[in-house]
């Protein structure tokens, strides 16, 4: 039975990528996320058939010892916008723990595969991006420029390993903080949690095919849209909550996500597009039953814009 390490396994990706190695049955998982309430309360759900671990990639003795044991690492740990720019060293915590993870593979078992999560903010906001276009590191924010030096240090470093460029993620609001950093007239191409988790699990078995190469990871066609769209529908399916008000007035704009030429190039390999736009908003729908002032509020505000 193959050995999976997952790390930021609490997190919106992270979470679906343990329920779906959980669904294949033939992997033995390693869960690993920091020490707080929201780890705790989303991973214990799961103790009893993952091996759970709350720990950091940072410490060194862990991940080494983590390493030696699994053939293959799903690395999602990361501090997404817009914590990149509240937290001054968010940049340093992350560069150090994919460091770790690289040295160990090479020190203690070079045979282990990485899946790396990478972003599509790496492009500028173009309709027709892939990845074979030159990257303007320049123009790059904190957060797409780690991502860009730690695409490198790992082909520089590693023999094992295939970049998955991940877009804007459509997640559970009830649970997972949302990327609202981005203009409303901007169109961007997305995937959700559930398909974007379902690439890396279909990807362990493609080792061979998919290693030393790099993929988009959007949903094609039926996920472009413009961004105005995303926020018209988290008010109508969803409402209004205090992140949305707050990622709206004060968070700077300058997250891109754009349409993507290659994101069905993966697919084509794995097969992993099982999701869609509207199950999407069925399952926000759904998971926002209880907040009826919200939605009310949400409905308000929807009319006001047309009017």
């Amino acid at each position: 039975m193959k050995k999976v390490l997952v790390t930021g396994a609490a997190g919106c990706v992270g979470e679906n990528v343990i329920k779906y190695l959980l669904s294949e049955g033939m992997y033995e998982i390693t869960a690993l996320d920091l020490d707080n309430k929201k780890s705790f309360k989303r991973l214990k759900r799961y103790s009893k058939r993952v091996n759970v671990i709350y720990g950091d990639i940072c410490d060194k003795e862990l991940m080494g010892n983590l390493i030696k044991e699994n053939d293959y690492v799903i690395h999602l740990a990361s501090v997404i916008p817009p914590y990149t720019d509240l937290y001054h060293n968010s940049r340093e915590i992350e560069y150090n723990g994919t460091e770790n993870i690289i040295k160990a593979i090479n020190k203690y078992n070079k045979n282990c595969f990485l899946i790396y999560a990478s972003t599509t903010s790496l492009y500028d906001n173009s309709l027709g991006a892939n990845v074979k276009e030159n990257i303007k590191v320049e123009e790059l924010s904190n957060f797409s420029s780690l991502k860009y030096e730690l695409e490198n240090l790992i082909k520089d470093k590693l023999t094992n390993y295939t970049i998955f460029r991940i877009p804007l993620v459509l997640s559970d609001l009830k649970k997972d903080d949302f990327i609202y950093g981005v203009k409303k007239n901007i169109f961007v191409e997305v995937t959700t949690g559930q398909d974007a988790a379902y690439a890396f699990v279909k990807a362990i078995p493609y080792k061979a095919q998919l290693n030393k190469k790099t993929y988009n990871i959007g949903m094609g066609i039926k996920g472009r849209l413009q961004y105005k769209e995303i926020l018209n529908n988290i008010l109508k399916y969803y409402g209004v909550n205090i992140k949305y008000l707050l990622g709206r007035m004060f968070i700077s704009k300058d997250y891109l996500s754009p349409f993507l030429t290659d994101s069905d190039t993966l697919d084509e390999i794995i097969h992993y597009h099982t999701d869609t736009l509207n199950k999407y908003y069925k399952r926000l729908n759904s998971n926002s039953k209880k907040r009826k002032i919200s939605k009310l509020i949400g409905k308000i505000i929807l009319k006001l814009k047309k009017g």
